[in-house]
């Protein structure tokens, strides 16, 4: 069987990444999307385990020294990764992987798996990424600053 390709999707947070994603999830059945995990509360808006794996920060930790994270990166106080196992597991049952990941951890993919393909989605300009952070309402105005 065939392994398959390992993407990732990287840029500023209201740079498009999510909505490129959901684009080709939806177009391509074998494209698989890895779920992230993180220390931070869930926005009303998220279901637990379908958008985040919400873990506490002992539990965060302890994954990662127990190397199971891919990647892992500390944002505003809270830690974001990629869990280990259903990635490796879906790329060798033959399905693509999409990684929605944030820069640091991008370089960490990149690093560990140079055959990844990455892209860098960012908005036109700051205005726009500033219009859509607010429109957004889920970022802090210290985040959008």
């Amino acid at each position: 069987m065939k392994k398959g390709l390992l993407f990732i999707v990287s840029g500023p947070a209201g740079g498009g990444k999510g909505t490129v994603v959901k684009k080709l999830i939806e177009k391509h059945s074998n494209v698989k999307l890895s779920i992230s995990m993180t220390t931070r509360e869930p926005r009303s808006i998220e279901t637990p385990n379908v958008d985040y794996y919400f873990v506490s920060m002992e539990d965060f930790k302890e994954k990662i020294e127990k190397g199971e994270m891919l990647e892992y990166a500390e944002y505003n106080g809270n830690y974001y990764g990629t869990p280990k196992a259903k990635v490796i597991e879906c790329l060798e049952n033959g399905n693509d992987v999409i990684l929605e990941i944030e820069v640091e951890g991008a370089m960490q993919i990149k690093e560990a798996f140079p055959e990844a393909i990455a892209i860098m989605l960012t908005p036109p300009n700051k205005d726009v990424l500033e219009a859509r952070l607010r429109g957004r309402g889920t970022e802090t105005e210290e985040n959008i600053l």
